[in-house]
Protein backbone atom coordinates (compact mmCIF):
# COMPACT_ATOMS: atom_id res chain seq x y z
CA UNK A 1 0.00 0.00 0.00
CA UNK A 2 2.65 2.32 0.91
CA UNK A 3 4.36 1.77 -1.94
CA UNK A 4 1.41 2.51 -4.23
CA UNK A 5 1.05 5.75 -2.47
CA UNK A 6 4.59 6.88 -2.82
CA UNK A 7 4.48 6.36 -6.45
CA UNK A 8 1.69 8.62 -6.96
CA UNK A 9 3.37 11.30 -4.37
CA UNK A 10 6.29 11.03 -7.79
CA UNK A 11 3.64 12.28 -10.30
CA UNK A 12 4.77 15.22 -11.90
CA UNK A 13 3.62 18.72 -10.31
CA UNK A 14 2.51 20.22 -13.75
CA UNK A 15 0.18 16.70 -14.65
CA UNK A 16 -0.95 17.28 -10.45
CA UNK A 17 -2.27 20.63 -11.53
CA UNK A 18 -4.29 20.01 -14.56
CA UNK A 19 -5.36 16.63 -12.16
CA UNK A 20 -6.98 19.65 -10.12
CA UNK A 21 -8.17 21.62 -12.49
CA UNK A 22 -10.07 18.50 -13.82
CA UNK A 23 -11.29 17.78 -10.56
CA UNK A 24 -13.36 21.02 -9.82
CA UNK A 25 -14.95 20.79 -13.77
CA UNK A 26 -16.09 16.77 -12.80
CA UNK A 27 -17.51 18.15 -9.81
CA UNK A 28 -19.51 20.73 -11.54
CA UNK A 29 -20.39 16.95 -14.05
CA UNK A 30 -20.96 14.80 -11.04
CA UNK A 31 -23.59 17.39 -9.54
CA UNK A 32 -25.34 17.36 -13.25
CA UNK A 33 -25.20 13.67 -13.59
CA UNK A 34 -26.75 13.24 -10.38
CA UNK A 35 -29.43 15.79 -9.55
CA UNK A 36 -29.93 18.10 -12.83
CA UNK A 37 -32.96 15.39 -14.38
CA UNK A 38 -34.66 15.55 -11.08
CA UNK A 39 -35.25 19.21 -11.09
CA UNK A 40 -35.98 19.04 -14.85
CA UNK A 41 -38.77 16.63 -13.70
CA UNK A 42 -39.61 18.92 -11.03
CA UNK A 43 -39.69 21.78 -12.80
CA UNK A 44 -42.12 19.97 -15.30
CA UNK A 45 -39.80 18.56 -17.88
CA UNK A 46 -41.26 14.64 -18.67
CA UNK A 47 -38.45 12.64 -18.97
CA UNK A 48 -38.38 12.14 -23.05
CA UNK A 49 -38.05 15.54 -23.15
CA UNK A 50 -35.40 16.02 -20.46
CA UNK A 51 -33.18 13.41 -22.46
CA UNK A 52 -33.31 15.85 -25.71
CA UNK A 53 -32.37 18.57 -24.53
CA UNK A 54 -29.38 16.75 -22.60
CA UNK A 55 -28.77 14.95 -26.17
CA UNK A 56 -27.44 18.67 -27.25
CA UNK A 57 -24.74 18.68 -24.32
CA UNK A 58 -23.49 16.10 -26.68
CA UNK A 59 -23.80 17.55 -29.97
CA UNK A 60 -21.16 20.29 -29.22
CA UNK A 61 -18.82 17.64 -28.50
CA UNK A 62 -19.28 16.33 -31.90
CA UNK A 63 -19.10 19.48 -33.88
CA UNK A 64 -15.85 20.38 -32.22
CA UNK A 65 -13.97 17.29 -31.80
CA UNK A 66 -12.37 16.32 -34.32
CA UNK A 67 -11.46 19.82 -35.07
CA UNK A 68 -9.85 19.81 -31.81
CA UNK A 69 -7.79 16.88 -31.91
CA UNK A 70 -5.78 18.51 -35.55
CA UNK A 71 -5.69 22.16 -33.66
CA UNK A 72 -3.78 20.52 -30.39
CA UNK A 73 -1.37 18.49 -32.29
CA UNK A 74 1.76 20.13 -32.03
CA UNK A 75 0.10 22.94 -30.12
CA UNK A 76 0.45 23.91 -26.30
CA UNK A 77 -2.69 22.58 -24.41
CA UNK A 78 -2.26 25.12 -21.40
CA UNK A 79 -5.02 27.98 -23.02
CA UNK A 80 -7.34 25.31 -23.86
CA UNK A 81 -7.25 23.87 -20.32
CA UNK A 82 -7.43 27.50 -18.94
CA UNK A 83 -10.40 28.19 -21.44
CA UNK A 84 -12.80 24.90 -20.03
CA UNK A 85 -11.84 26.29 -15.97
CA UNK A 86 -13.80 29.79 -17.22
CA UNK A 87 -16.28 28.68 -19.68
CA UNK A 88 -17.70 25.62 -18.07
CA UNK A 89 -18.89 27.36 -15.06
CA UNK A 90 -20.71 29.95 -16.86
CA UNK A 91 -22.53 27.78 -18.94
CA UNK A 92 -23.40 25.57 -15.61
CA UNK A 93 -24.93 28.89 -14.55
CA UNK A 94 -26.81 29.38 -17.74
CA UNK A 95 -27.74 26.04 -17.61
CA UNK A 96 -29.56 25.59 -14.14
CA UNK A 97 -31.10 29.40 -14.72
CA UNK A 98 -33.21 28.46 -18.39
CA UNK A 99 -34.37 25.18 -16.58
CA UNK A 100 -35.73 27.93 -13.65
CA UNK A 101 -37.66 29.90 -16.07
CA UNK A 102 -38.20 27.68 -18.97
CA UNK A 103 -35.61 29.76 -21.41
CA UNK A 104 -35.97 26.37 -23.78
CA UNK A 105 -33.98 28.36 -26.38
CA UNK A 106 -30.98 29.24 -24.19
CA UNK A 107 -30.69 26.26 -22.21
CA UNK A 108 -30.51 24.31 -25.66
CA UNK A 109 -27.56 27.20 -26.71
CA UNK A 110 -26.03 26.22 -22.81
CA UNK A 111 -26.24 22.72 -23.09
CA UNK A 112 -24.32 22.54 -26.59
CA UNK A 113 -21.55 24.94 -25.91
CA UNK A 114 -21.05 23.54 -21.89
CA UNK A 115 -20.24 20.21 -24.13
CA UNK A 116 -17.75 22.19 -26.26
CA UNK A 117 -16.10 23.75 -23.00
CA UNK A 118 -16.00 20.63 -20.99
CA UNK A 119 -14.67 19.22 -24.00
CA UNK A 120 -11.44 21.87 -24.16
CA UNK A 121 -9.92 19.76 -21.07
CA UNK A 122 -11.26 16.12 -21.81
CA UNK A 123 -9.84 16.09 -25.12
CA UNK A 124 -6.68 18.13 -24.08
CA UNK A 125 -5.91 15.50 -20.66
CA UNK A 126 -4.50 12.79 -21.72
CA UNK A 127 -2.39 14.10 -24.46
CA UNK A 128 -1.00 17.00 -21.80
CA UNK A 129 -0.16 13.66 -19.03
CA UNK A 130 1.74 11.64 -22.28
CA UNK A 131 3.71 14.65 -22.78
CA UNK A 132 4.22 15.81 -19.34
CA UNK A 133 4.32 12.65 -17.21
CA UNK A 134 7.35 10.96 -16.00
CA UNK A 135 7.54 8.01 -17.86
CA UNK A 136 7.73 5.68 -14.47
CA UNK A 137 4.16 7.04 -12.87
CA UNK A 138 2.55 7.25 -16.28
CA UNK A 139 0.02 4.60 -15.46
CA UNK A 140 -0.38 6.41 -12.04
CA UNK A 141 -1.10 10.30 -13.71
CA UNK A 142 -3.23 8.24 -16.05
CA UNK A 143 -5.36 6.69 -13.37
CA UNK A 144 -5.29 9.54 -10.91
CA UNK A 145 -6.76 11.47 -14.01
CA UNK A 146 -9.36 9.18 -14.42
CA UNK A 147 -10.20 9.26 -10.78
CA UNK A 148 -11.10 12.62 -10.47
CA UNK A 149 -14.36 11.89 -12.28
CA UNK A 150 -15.22 9.50 -9.32
CA UNK A 151 -13.62 11.95 -6.39
CA UNK A 152 -15.46 14.74 -8.37
CA UNK A 153 -18.82 12.28 -7.85
CA UNK A 154 -17.75 11.92 -4.15
CA UNK A 155 -17.40 15.48 -3.36
CA UNK A 156 -20.97 16.54 -5.20
CA UNK A 157 -22.52 13.61 -3.59
CA UNK A 158 -21.60 14.42 0.23
CA UNK A 159 -22.35 18.61 -0.60
CA UNK A 160 -25.88 17.77 -1.85
CA UNK A 161 -26.42 15.21 0.49
CA UNK A 162 -25.33 18.03 3.93
CA UNK A 163 -26.66 21.17 2.05
CA UNK A 164 -30.12 19.24 1.29
CA UNK A 165 -30.47 17.59 4.90
CA UNK A 166 -29.09 20.02 7.10
CA UNK A 167 -30.86 23.03 6.15
CA UNK A 168 -33.61 21.77 3.27
CA UNK A 169 -35.91 25.22 3.46
CA UNK A 170 -32.61 27.18 1.92
CA UNK A 171 -31.05 24.45 -0.29
CA UNK A 172 -33.05 23.32 -2.79
CA UNK A 173 -31.56 21.49 -6.31
CA UNK A 174 -31.59 25.12 -7.79
CA UNK A 175 -29.53 26.49 -4.83
CA UNK A 176 -27.22 23.71 -4.75
CA UNK A 177 -26.35 23.27 -8.63
CA UNK A 178 -26.10 27.30 -8.65
CA UNK A 179 -23.44 26.78 -5.52
CA UNK A 180 -21.52 23.95 -7.33
CA UNK A 181 -21.41 25.79 -10.77
CA UNK A 182 -19.61 28.84 -9.19
CA UNK A 183 -17.64 26.32 -7.11
CA UNK A 184 -16.26 25.45 -10.55
CA UNK A 185 -14.09 28.77 -11.31
CA UNK A 186 -10.87 27.24 -8.71
CA UNK A 187 -10.50 24.94 -11.49
CA UNK A 188 -9.10 28.11 -13.31
CA UNK A 189 -7.17 28.93 -11.07
CA UNK A 190 -5.04 25.81 -10.80
CA UNK A 191 -5.02 25.78 -14.61
CA UNK A 192 -3.06 29.36 -14.05
CA UNK A 193 -0.41 27.91 -12.05
CA UNK A 194 0.60 25.26 -14.59
CA UNK A 195 3.93 26.48 -16.26
CA UNK A 196 3.94 27.98 -20.02
CA UNK A 197 6.53 25.59 -20.38
CA UNK A 198 5.14 22.41 -21.97
CA UNK A 199 6.55 19.07 -23.61
CA UNK A 200 5.59 19.94 -27.28
CA UNK A 201 6.17 16.56 -29.60
CA UNK A 202 7.43 18.18 -33.12
CA UNK A 203 5.00 17.79 -35.97
CA UNK A 204 6.19 16.56 -39.33
CA UNK A 205 3.12 17.46 -41.73
CA UNK A 206 0.62 19.44 -41.83
CA UNK A 207 -2.01 19.67 -39.37
CA UNK A 208 -4.79 18.77 -41.45
CA UNK A 209 -2.55 16.37 -43.33
CA UNK A 210 -5.42 13.12 -42.60
CA UNK A 211 -2.97 10.91 -44.03
CA UNK A 212 -0.38 11.33 -42.02
CA UNK A 213 -2.37 8.61 -39.50
CA UNK A 214 -2.40 4.86 -39.15
CA UNK A 215 -6.29 4.56 -39.44
CA UNK A 216 -6.25 0.86 -39.79
CA UNK A 217 -4.67 0.85 -36.26
CA UNK A 218 -7.04 3.66 -35.10
CA UNK A 219 -10.07 2.04 -36.44
CA UNK A 220 -9.66 -1.23 -34.61
CA UNK A 221 -8.96 0.37 -31.58
CA UNK A 222 -11.70 2.30 -31.55
CA UNK A 223 -14.00 0.33 -32.43
CA UNK A 224 -14.51 -1.14 -28.73
CA UNK A 225 -15.18 2.31 -27.53
CA UNK A 226 -17.92 2.96 -30.18
CA UNK A 227 -19.87 0.05 -29.36
CA UNK A 228 -19.45 0.58 -25.70
CA UNK A 229 -20.18 3.92 -25.49
CA UNK A 230 -23.40 3.41 -27.31
CA UNK A 231 -24.52 1.29 -24.56
CA UNK A 232 -23.50 3.84 -21.99
CA UNK A 233 -25.85 6.92 -23.61
CA UNK A 234 -28.77 4.39 -22.96
CA UNK A 235 -28.22 4.10 -19.06
CA UNK A 236 -25.66 6.45 -17.54
CA UNK A 237 -27.19 10.14 -17.77
CA UNK A 238 -30.34 8.54 -16.94
CA UNK A 239 -29.40 6.35 -13.91
CA UNK A 240 -31.22 9.15 -11.66
CA UNK A 241 -34.71 8.97 -13.18
CA UNK A 242 -34.19 5.20 -12.55
CA UNK A 243 -33.99 5.54 -9.28
CA UNK A 244 -36.08 7.95 -9.12
CA UNK A 245 -39.06 7.04 -11.00
CA UNK A 246 -38.92 2.82 -10.13
CA UNK A 247 -37.66 3.00 -6.92
CA UNK A 248 -38.71 6.54 -5.40
CA UNK A 249 -35.36 7.91 -4.64
CA UNK A 250 -35.19 11.58 -4.48
CA UNK A 251 -31.96 13.40 -5.21
CA UNK A 252 -30.50 13.64 -1.47
CA UNK A 253 -30.72 10.19 -1.09
CA UNK A 254 -29.16 9.26 -4.77
CA UNK A 255 -26.34 11.44 -4.42
CA UNK A 256 -25.57 9.68 -0.94
CA UNK A 257 -25.16 6.76 -3.38
CA UNK A 258 -23.69 8.44 -6.21
CA UNK A 259 -20.63 9.49 -3.78
CA UNK A 260 -20.76 6.04 -2.00
CA UNK A 261 -20.26 4.27 -5.64
CA UNK A 262 -17.54 7.43 -6.24
CA UNK A 263 -15.56 5.98 -3.30
CA UNK A 264 -15.61 2.08 -5.09
CA UNK A 265 -14.68 3.82 -8.44
CA UNK A 266 -12.18 5.98 -6.74
CA UNK A 267 -10.35 3.21 -4.99
CA UNK A 268 -10.75 0.88 -7.89
CA UNK A 269 -9.21 3.73 -10.50
CA UNK A 270 -5.63 3.87 -8.32
CA UNK A 271 -5.46 0.53 -7.70
CA UNK A 272 -5.61 0.36 -11.69
CA UNK A 273 -1.88 0.28 -12.14
CA UNK A 274 -0.84 -2.45 -9.38
CA UNK A 275 -3.85 -4.59 -11.21
CA UNK A 276 -2.33 -4.29 -14.44
CA UNK A 277 1.46 -4.75 -13.35
CA UNK A 278 -0.50 -8.17 -11.74
CA UNK A 279 -2.77 -9.60 -14.05
CA UNK A 280 -1.96 -7.69 -17.25
CA UNK A 281 -4.60 -5.90 -19.44
CA UNK A 282 -6.49 -9.15 -20.46
CA UNK A 283 -7.52 -10.56 -16.79
CA UNK A 284 -8.03 -7.07 -15.75
CA UNK A 285 -10.13 -5.32 -18.54
CA UNK A 286 -12.14 -8.25 -19.79
CA UNK A 287 -12.82 -9.75 -16.16
CA UNK A 288 -13.77 -6.56 -14.75
CA UNK A 289 -15.89 -5.22 -17.33
CA UNK A 290 -18.06 -9.06 -17.88
CA UNK A 291 -18.58 -8.52 -14.13
CA UNK A 292 -19.81 -5.24 -14.58
CA UNK A 293 -22.10 -6.43 -17.47
CA UNK A 294 -23.83 -8.96 -15.08
CA UNK A 295 -24.60 -6.63 -11.79
CA UNK A 296 -26.36 -4.32 -14.85
CA UNK A 297 -28.08 -6.74 -15.83
CA UNK A 298 -28.80 -7.48 -12.29
CA UNK A 299 -29.64 -4.02 -11.43
CA UNK A 300 -31.77 -4.02 -14.47
CA UNK A 301 -34.44 -7.06 -13.39
CA UNK A 302 -34.93 -5.06 -10.16
CA UNK A 303 -37.72 -2.89 -11.83
CA UNK A 304 -39.50 -6.14 -12.25
CA UNK A 305 -40.22 -6.74 -8.93
CA UNK A 306 -39.72 -2.63 -7.40
CA UNK A 307 -42.74 -3.07 -5.11
CA UNK A 308 -40.83 -5.76 -3.04
CA UNK A 309 -39.46 -4.15 -0.14
CA UNK A 310 -36.06 -5.70 -0.90
CA UNK A 311 -35.75 -4.60 -4.04
CA UNK A 312 -34.26 -1.11 -3.82
CA UNK A 313 -31.46 -1.84 -1.26
CA UNK A 314 -30.76 -4.44 -4.39
CA UNK A 315 -30.92 -2.11 -7.00
CA UNK A 316 -28.47 0.39 -4.88
CA UNK A 317 -26.17 -2.89 -4.35
CA UNK A 318 -26.10 -4.12 -8.05
CA UNK A 319 -25.09 0.11 -9.00
CA UNK A 320 -22.87 0.45 -6.14
CA UNK A 321 -21.03 -3.09 -7.53
CA UNK A 322 -20.98 -2.24 -11.35
CA UNK A 323 -19.77 1.32 -11.48
CA UNK A 324 -16.23 0.58 -10.20
CA UNK A 325 -16.12 -2.33 -11.57
CA UNK A 326 -16.63 -0.94 -15.40
CA UNK A 327 -15.30 2.35 -14.65
CA UNK A 328 -11.75 1.08 -13.19
CA UNK A 329 -11.12 -0.64 -16.84
CA UNK A 330 -11.61 3.13 -18.26
CA UNK A 331 -7.66 4.23 -17.90
CA UNK A 332 -6.31 0.59 -18.46
CA UNK A 333 -8.26 0.84 -22.22
CA UNK A 334 -7.03 4.11 -22.76
CA UNK A 335 -3.46 3.15 -21.77
CA UNK A 336 -4.01 0.33 -24.06
CA UNK A 337 -5.61 2.58 -26.91
CA UNK A 338 -2.80 4.74 -26.82
CA UNK A 339 -0.22 2.15 -26.72
CA UNK A 340 -1.51 0.25 -29.63
CA UNK A 341 -2.19 3.01 -32.19
CA UNK A 342 1.44 4.78 -30.96
CA UNK A 343 2.14 8.35 -30.49
CA UNK A 344 1.91 10.37 -33.77
CA UNK A 345 -1.85 9.28 -33.64
CA UNK A 346 -2.73 9.96 -29.92
CA UNK A 347 -4.17 13.41 -30.17
CA UNK A 348 -6.15 12.88 -33.08
CA UNK A 349 -7.26 9.65 -30.79
CA UNK A 350 -7.99 11.04 -27.88
CA UNK A 351 -10.50 13.31 -30.04
CA UNK A 352 -11.80 11.09 -32.20
CA UNK A 353 -12.61 8.75 -28.38
CA UNK A 354 -13.75 11.99 -27.48
CA UNK A 355 -16.22 12.55 -30.05
CA UNK A 356 -17.34 8.96 -30.15
CA UNK A 357 -18.56 9.44 -26.49
CA UNK A 358 -20.50 12.28 -26.96
CA UNK A 359 -21.55 11.31 -30.39
CA UNK A 360 -22.82 7.70 -29.50
CA UNK A 361 -24.64 9.81 -26.79
CA UNK A 362 -26.16 11.98 -27.97
CA UNK A 363 -27.34 9.33 -30.80
CA UNK A 364 -28.25 6.86 -27.46
CA UNK A 365 -30.17 9.93 -25.59
CA UNK A 366 -32.13 10.50 -28.74
CA UNK A 367 -33.16 6.66 -28.83
CA UNK A 368 -33.72 7.25 -24.87
CA UNK A 369 -36.04 9.69 -25.82
CA UNK A 370 -38.15 7.68 -28.15
CA UNK A 371 -38.00 4.48 -26.25
CA UNK A 372 -39.47 6.19 -23.93
CA UNK A 373 -42.27 7.86 -25.51
CA UNK A 374 -43.23 4.77 -26.76
CA UNK A 375 -43.39 3.28 -23.04
CA UNK A 376 -39.91 1.41 -23.39
CA UNK A 377 -39.58 -0.01 -19.70
CA UNK A 378 -36.02 0.89 -17.76
CA UNK A 379 -35.12 -2.38 -17.66
CA UNK A 380 -35.49 -3.26 -21.37
CA UNK A 381 -33.39 0.11 -22.00
CA UNK A 382 -30.73 -1.49 -19.80
CA UNK A 383 -30.90 -4.87 -21.31
CA UNK A 384 -29.96 -3.50 -24.28
CA UNK A 385 -26.67 -1.68 -22.79
CA UNK A 386 -25.50 -4.85 -21.01
CA UNK A 387 -25.68 -6.71 -24.65
CA UNK A 388 -23.58 -3.99 -26.22
CA UNK A 389 -21.63 -3.90 -23.24
CA UNK A 390 -20.88 -7.51 -23.65
CA UNK A 391 -20.35 -6.86 -27.52
CA UNK A 392 -17.73 -4.40 -26.49
CA UNK A 393 -15.95 -6.98 -23.70
CA UNK A 394 -15.55 -9.38 -26.30
CA UNK A 395 -13.62 -7.08 -28.56
CA UNK A 396 -11.13 -5.60 -26.06
CA UNK A 397 -10.17 -9.14 -25.51
CA UNK A 398 -9.13 -9.79 -29.62
CA UNK A 399 -7.51 -6.22 -29.01
CA UNK A 400 -5.71 -6.65 -26.34
CA UNK A 401 -4.78 -10.23 -28.42
CA UNK A 402 -3.65 -8.83 -31.41
CA UNK A 403 -1.67 -5.63 -28.91
CA UNK A 404 0.52 -8.51 -27.72
CA UNK A 405 1.08 -9.57 -31.75
CA UNK A 406 2.34 -6.23 -32.79
CA UNK A 407 4.45 -5.74 -29.91
CA UNK A 408 6.01 -8.73 -29.28
CA UNK A 409 5.03 -8.95 -25.71
CA UNK A 410 4.56 -11.14 -23.48
CA UNK A 411 1.94 -13.07 -21.43
CA UNK A 412 2.29 -10.01 -18.52
CA UNK A 413 0.51 -7.56 -20.83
Amino acid sequence: MRSIVERYLEISNEVKLLILSELFLHIINAAFFLILLIFMDKMGYPDHEAAGFISYRFLGVIAFALPLGLYIKGRKLRPLILASGIAVPVFSILIVYAIQFHYNTLLHISLFFWGVAFNLITVSSLPFILRNAKQETLSEAISLSYATGSLGTIIAGAIIFVLSNFTPAIFDEKIILYLISFGGFIAFFFALKISKKENIPAITSRRTDLSDFDWTLIIKALIPTLIITTGAGLTIPFISLFFYKIHGLDYNRFSVIGSLSGIFVFIGAVAVPHVKRKWGYNYAITLSQSLAVLALVLLASTEWYNEWIFAMPLAVLFYVMRTPLMNMAAPMTSELVMNYVGQRNREIVSAMTTAIWSGSWFISSRIFKTLREMDFSYSKVFLITSSLYALGVIWYHFLIQDYKKLHNKNESI
